[in-house]
């Protein structure tokens, strides 16, 4: 679909048009000098996205775990005049394998959260990235930059044809705002600001080792650990589904090493279901409103 870069970045994205299921879209960012961990509180900081994501009208952490960092946020977005603005209720965690993160959010279903009659809800979401240092484009030798592997499907309710026009237009301008609200968010770590909540949950990852993943891709079991609970068990379940697919894009991003435009195979997906018992028994949160305010981290 696209290939572009600036002097701080550079953007590849492609397309898959599967039988079933909204437009899958896959690309490589490369930032220059950035970090794995900068990027990761970058994407996952939603008090600061709206400085750079202008689709972004509010957020709203909804609940959280402090041992696992799974997080339950809702989100409205934006969309042009002739449509309605969009809700998404999303489920997010993130994955630590050496020096990459991996970064799985999924559209789920939340209870206390009724549709409403302002916004079109998406029910499917589903967006994962892989963030790993790799080789500045100066080719000094130094893994100076930072790569960023997306994979993102949705179904924002428009036919897919018209979905798939204003993406193709619309992404060059969305993606270049990243690179320059990517540097002021580094100056304002620089600066020694405050983290926001949502870059604190950021920073509570799952370890796991590249042998463990490439041996659930071949079949293996995961390794137990205690099912995330909740009062009610309603999200508890929710939570499960998040799960499903984070291992197999794991496994992926690390198999593929980013190059080349070919998309992921659906019988690759299949085995990430036997990632979901990923928690730990969670804390049960109150619901807060927005990225305006944050609580004490507990961790």
């Amino acid at each position: 679909m696209m290939d572009r870069f600036t002097p701080g970045m550079r953007y590849q994205a492609w397309l898959r048009e599967p039988k079933n299921g909204p437009t899958e879209y896959r690309s490589r960012t490369v930032f220059e000098d950035a970090t794995p961990e900068m990027l990761r509180d970058f994407f996952w900081d939603d008090e600061f996205r709206p400085t750079w994501d202008t689709m972004l009208a509010s957020s709203t952490t909804v609940e959280e775990c402090t041992s696992s960092g799974t997080m339950i946020v809702r989100w409205i977005r934006k969309f042009p005049f002739f449509c309605s603005d969009r809700e998404y209720v999303i489920g997010r965690r993130i994955w630590n394998c050496g020096k990459s993160y991996y970064c799985v959010t999924k559209g789920v279903s939340v209870p206390c959260i009724p549709r409403n009659n302002k916004q079109k809800r998406v029910e499917l979401f589903y967006s994962s990235w892989c963030i790993r240092p790799v080789e500045s484009r100066r080719e000094d030798g130094v893994a100076s930059a930072c790569e960023v592997l997306l994979f993102h499907q949705e179904d924002m309710g428009i036919p897919r044809e018209i979905a798939k026009l204003g993406v193709k237009r619309g992404m060059w301008g969305a993606v270049k705002k990243m690179e320059p609200g990517l540097r002021a968010y580094q100056e304002q770590r620089l600066s020694g600001s405050k983290l926001s909540r949502p870059a604190l949950m950021a920073q509570i990852n799952t370890k796991v080792t590249s042998e463990h993943l490439i041996s659930l891709s071949n079949g293996a079991s995961p390794v137990s650990e205690t099912p995330v609970t909740h009062n009610g068990g309603n999200v508890a379940a929710n939570l499960k589904k998040l799960l499903f697919i984070g291992g197999a894009v794991a496994v992926v991003c690390a198999l593929t090493g980013g190059g080349g435009g070919a998309l992921v195979p659906p019988a690759l997906l299949g085995f990430g279901k036997r990632f979901v018992n990923g928690g730990r028994k969670r804390e049960p949160q109150e619901t807060s409103r927005t990225t305006t305010q944050s609580r004490t981290t507990t961790t």
